[in-house]
């Protein structure tokens, strides 16, 4: 009964979240995608930084080879590739190019790799301006839409189900609900099993994890591959629903931003990133969203002398990350854990008794039944 109660219990916000697609508008499943897409890459970083102890600033760059190399390898200047091939080889690109740096992940650690990874995000943005017959420079290029088969994830054939119409929103949510799946699963499996046990003791101390057999040089390595493979995936999500790539969006604020994701949710948990690429993701995009019924906070593209709904998201998960520091290091999902085992605690607590334990109140005697006549 047990194991049937937590079967349901993992089942039920599975079903709860592809129904969300026949009730929610566009733009909060946008904000959906967003999450799911800021997850996948919060993952990653997880693994590299929670779980391995790599700090890294470059996460951007690694966003942005998955998102344009998804855009030339399916697009007009580039081979125009099918998309399902481009988006594949597109994630491989991001994985090649944390290969290609993994030497110095290999070597380096802690403040001197964030500052190796961080060269990376200043030399991918001027490639990324400079190169314009493959990024379209400043203005970006458009995203072509991903076909799978005859599907396309697009607004295109005015495709309806059960008599909700699904246009791009709807498509591309059960495309991130597979992907953020997939990489829920692996990166569990990778954490449960040796390759998690390695990257935490090489955390917790180098020296003892060598003495256990562990290769420092080769799975500080290969943990940056993998995290670059997933913020491949990740920014290739991220350009399918944005539709449009722009290089002042792969900038270091994104890379300081998937940092506070994964040390607001919790650092070394897969669930944990998860939390946090939700809340830093959806709180601009909700405060812009309501911005006019906030105090203090200028709707966007008006007013001098007021912040603007994107500058108080930050001031407010940058106060998060200095609370959760001081009060939860491990971040929200360690507090909700604390706080369900606190009411857990107390709801099967046992009733006081011994001789300074308050009497109970007498159990209501229920009146005799009167004979009936």
């Amino acid at each position: 009964m047990s194991d049937l109660l937590k079967r349901g219990g993992r089942l039920l916000p599975v079903l709860l979240l592809c129904a969300l697609p026949f009730y929610l508008d566009a733009f909060w499943l946008r904000i959906g995608l967003f999450s799911m897409a800021a997850a996948i890459g919060a993952v990653g970083l997880g693994l590299l930084s929670g779980t391995a102890g790599q700090l890294s600033l470059g996460h951007a760059f690694f966003l942005a080879v998955g998102a344009y190399g998804y855009v030339w390898l399916a697009g007009g200047p580039g081979p125009g590739l099918p998309p399902a091939l481009a988006a594949v080889l597109a994630v491989l690109l991001a994985g090649a190019a944390g290969g290609l740096f993994s030497p110095v992940a290999g070597r380096v650690k802690g403040v001197y790799l964030g500052v190796a990874t961080l060269a990376l995000v200043f030399l991918g943005h001027h490639v990324l301006l400079t190169a314009d017959s493959v990024t379209g420079g400043f203005n970006g290029r458009s995203v072509p839409p991903l076909r799978i088969g005859g599907f396309a994830f697009d607004q295109g054939d005015g495709l309806s189900v059960l008599g909700v119409p699904f246009g791009a929103e709807e498509r591309l949510w059960y495309l991130g609900l597979a992907l953020f799946a997939l990489t829920w699963s692996t990166a569990r499996g990778l954490l449960r099993g040796r390759p998690g046990r390695a990257l935490a003791a090489l955390r917790d101390s180098e020296t003892a994890a060598s003495v256990m057999g562990v290769h420092v040089a080769r799975y500080r390595s290969a943990a940056f591959v993998v995290s670059s493979l997933y913020a491949g995936l990740a920014g290739v999500l991220l350009a399918l629903s944005f539709r449009r790539v722009v290089p002042d969006y792969f900038s270091l604020a994104l890379s300081v931003d998937y940092l506070a994701m994964i040390v607001i949710g919790g650092l070394g948990s897969v669930a944990g990133a998860t939390v946090g690429a939700v809340f830093v993701t959806a709180l601009p995009l909700l405060m812009t969203r309501y911005a006019d019924r906030l105090p203090l906070v200028a709707t966007p593209g008006s007013g001098e002398g007021s912040i603007g709904p994107t500058e108080v998201a930050r001031y407010l998960y940058g106060a998060a990350i200095v609370v959760i520091l001081l009060y939860a290091p491990d971040g929200l999902l360690g507090l909700a854990r604390r706080a369900r085992a606190h009411l857990a605690r107390r709801l099967t607590r046992p009733a006081p008794t011994g001789p300074g334990a308050a009497p109970r109140p007498p159990a209501p005697v229920a009146p005799a039944k009167e004979p009936t006549s």
